[in-house]
């Protein structure tokens, strides 16, 4: 797994560090997207946070142990409340008043970030099937951190039942099979 691109962005290198799609808009004279400005931004970061550990972590040597810790350390910045189990408004979508529960960093935002950095690792030479962005332990934090935030604001979240499709519908009435039997 080779990440020389991203090693020498984290390392300060003077190295190009416009991705694929960003060459792509230079090649055509566009400005790079606010999606690939912020995706650079999230990289960047992610890289200075492994080059602050202490010792530093080589970006070509990070874990999706390391992506948790990162995600963790982000808690500290978010402006989310999150009531704790003990707090009157937990379970409140809207609490009347303010209480001493953490702010923390919201389900979507994290769940945006991933993908981003997830991205950037592949553009930045990572192989897909070995990006710590995309492991399992990733969708299992981010599915807990979702749940735990719908809970502690008293907002459940359903998945959403798929539409049946229109062809297959009329499939159905075709053939005298009653809705939701097929």
């Amino acid at each position: 797994m080779s990440i020389e691109k991203g090693k020498g962005m984290a390392e300060g290198s003077s190295r190009s560090t416009a991705s694929p799609d960003d060459q792509h808009h230079q090649q055509r004279g566009l400005p790079p997207s606010r999606y690939e400005l912020q995706k650079r931004r999230d990289w960047n970061t992610f890289g200075q946070y492994l080059s602050n550990q202490r010792p530093p972590i080589p970006i070509s040597q990070f874990n999706s142990n390391h992506v948790l810790e990162f995600l963790r350390y982000l808690d500290q910045f978010g402006k989310t409340k999150v009531h704790l189990h003990g707090c009157i408004y937990f379970g409140q979508p809207e609490p009347p008043g303010p209480c001493a529960c953490p702010l923390r960093q919201a389900w979507g935002s994290l769940d945006a970030l991933i993908g981003r950095l997830r991205a950037a690792y592949e553009e930045n030479g990572g192989l897909p099937e070995a990006n710590p962005f995309a492991g399992g332990s990733i969708r299992i934090y981010l599915r807990e951190v979702k749940d735990s935030q719908a809970k502690a604001r008293g907002i459940p979240y359903k998945k959403k039942s798929r539409r049946r499709s229109a062809t297959k519908a009329k499939n159905d009435a075709y053939n005298n099979i009653p809705i939701g039997e097929s």
